[in-house]
């Protein structure tokens, strides 16, 4: 395996509950409206302070304009149209400039984007930023990237060539959360767009809401109440949301999420050949990395994927300020590259980044800060540590790795909370970026009577976690159903444990007392536990976060046979 190159440089009762916690998690959210605001740049030097007053006097001239775009079907949508200034340069020899449609976020209108349309304009774009239908003043109902938002990316298109100086040979878009999502669609659906970025978008959306076939109400519950101000839900949405709450219809949510993935499209955009730039978030608490990681690896196109600490949009939050932000710089400069062809040949589409100087895979490693690239994504982990699960000790916690014995069964108390738990939506990745504090437990105080808890020894050497782990184990439940939650913890000398990744895991339709293998695959991450520190393991079968199955009053117990022994599989560097 490739080795990095290291850069310099880091849930109809309780869903009220959980509503109410989160209106707590909107202060740190990527999705509240954010008024621009102006930045001045500290130039390093002459040439730099030209190049900023230069483009200064561009972003002042360039003009701004509301106006009002019709759809197909007669619906009208909200827009602001961004116009670089007479002898910007990036202007065709027939006077066009290349063309940036910005879809808005969830629950945000066109405002959202004013200080990046107006970057763009002073760039020579041609930005036009539009509200979603279904939100404030535009027309329709919440679609939520179904086909009529789909049609919406095409007619926007369409109206920006006729009634704007747009190039038709050079159209691209960026978007973020909802607006990402519809990027990537735009890709499958729209040959003429060239390139995209998707920031903290999805892939897959069936994923996101329902990965480990286990609902993931909390972050609906958040996307619900952050549209309902400003929102008006379509039947088919107000239906589907109403199936993930009551865990009913299952399947017919599965099939209106599919139909909203970029995934199940992506053979279209890998034959419309358009460059595909992502930016996401390690703890996105509502699409999830891994299956933007799984998108990703699907694409054949010109293609960057940027992963960094944080929650759902958190990361590119000052950029609505109109602050230096590397995601939306990052954006910007592939946009450049594959839209406008500003430094084409430095290297091979695809092979470098947006600027020929950096591999196209760039992870910001937790806790430490550190970049480090990549070729692809097959080349983040070189080697894999298969830790055997031992049984528990007197003090009801295991080995994890070394010697461990097999015969042995965990019982835990079913649908009951041990303490270990991934937090709040939009919060917990949120203060692993500010502050370096994930969900944080102490280890020794977590209830073994809810949970399985095993613990190695301590690491002589630091170990760099790169990618997905995943825990393989049997279960025996006195109930049909159930869910299983796996929690990674890195562990101080004084049992403080700091969640490195965790996941779900649901079953269905199990004869009870009958052993079955479940296994568990975890969130994907890059992580470099320090030397000294312990790797804990826990697994219990109730998180706030998500709509577990595992009845309250029944048992569950996690086991290792001979035969088909227990162990938790760790991707390193």
């Amino acid at each position: 395996m490739a080795r990095p190159r290291r850069i310099a440089g880091r849930q109809h009762g309780r869903r009220r509950k959980t509503t109410a916690v989160l209106i707590t998690a909107l202060a740190l959210s990527g999705t509240l409206i954010t008024q621009p605001a102006s930045a001045a740049a500290r130039p390093g030097s002459e040439a730099a302070s030209a190049a900023t007053h230069t483009s200064a006097a561009a972003h002042a001239a360039s003009s701004f304009r509301l106006t009002d775009i019709p759809m197909k079907d007669g619906t009208v949508l909200k827009a602001h149209v961004f116009t670089p200034a007479p002898g910007t340069p990036g202007a065709g020899r027939d006077g066009r400039y290349p063309l940036v449609v910005q879809p808005a976020s969830w629950g945000q209108n066109d405002l959202e984007y004013l200080a990046q349309g107006r970057k763009l304009a002073a760039d020579g774009y041609v930005a036009v930023t539009y509200t979603v239908r279904g939100f404030w003043l535009s027309g329709g109902e919440v679609d939520v990237a179904g086909s009529k938002d789909v049609s919406d990316i095409s007619a926007v298109i369409d109206w920006a060539l006729a009634h704007t100086p747009a190039d038709r040979q050079r159209i691209g878009m960026i978007g973020l959360s909802l607006g990402g999502g519809l990027t990537l669609l735009g890709a499958a659906f729209d040959p003429r767009i060239k390139a995209v970025a998707s920031l903290s978008g999805w892939g897959d959306l069936v994923d996101a809401l329902y990965s480990g076939q286990t609902r993931h109400v909390q972050a609906a519950a958040l996307l619900d109440l952050i549209q309902t101000p400003t929102g008006r839900k379509s039947p088919e949405f107000a239906r589907a949301l109403a199936n993930l709450y009551a865990d009913r219809d299952i399947p017919d949510v599965v099939a209106w999420a599919r139909t909203r993935s970029p995934a199940t499209y992506v053979d279209r955009i890998n034959a419309h050949g358009t460059a595909v730039y992502l930016a996401n978030n390690w703890g996105d608490s509502i699409f999830n990395p891994s299956q933007m990681t799984s998108f990703y690896q699907r694409l054949t196109v010109p293609k960057r994927f940027e992963l960094r600490p944080g929650d759902h949009a958190t990361q590119e939050l000052t950029g609505f300020l109109g602050l230096n932000n590397p995601v939306w710089a990052g954006a910007r400069r592939w946009l450049d590259h594959h839209v406008k062809g500003a430094g084409r040949g430095k290297g091979a589409a695809g092979a470098a980044g947006a600027d020929g100087a950096e591999k196209p895979v760039l992870l910001d490693v937790r806790p430490t800060r550190t970049h480090e690239s990549y070729p692809d994504w097959r080349s983040v982990s070189s080697r894999t540590s298969h830790l055997r699960l031992g049984g528990p000790d007197s003090w009801g916690t295991g080995a994890l790795g070394g010697a461990a014995a097999t015969g042995w069964r965990k019982q835990v108390a079913g649908g009951t909370n041990s303490g270990a738990d991934g937090g709040v939506a939009e919060l917990a990745g949120g203060l692993d970026q500010l502050i370096g504090l994930p969900p944080t437990v102490l280890v020794p105080l977590l209830s073994r009577k809810s949970a399985a808890v095993w613990e190695s020894a301590p690491y002589a050497d630091a170990q760099h976690i790169r990618g997905a782990a995943r825990l393989h184990t049997t279960v025996t439940a006195s109930a049909p159903q159930g869910t299983a939650f796996a929690y990674l913890y890195d562990v101080n000398s004084l049992g403080v444990g700091k969640l490195i990744s965790h996941a779900p895991q649901s079953w269905t339709g199990k004869q009870p007392g009958r052993a079955f293998p479940l296994d568990v695959s975890l969130f994907t991450t890059a992580y470099d536990l320090p030397a000294g520190h312990r790797l804990a393991l826990v697994v219990d079968t109730k998180d706030p976060m998500y709509g577990g199955r595992t009845p309250r009053g029944s048992s569950v117990s996690f086991g290792s046979s001979a035969a088909d022994p227990a162990e938790l599989t760790v991707p390193l560097r």
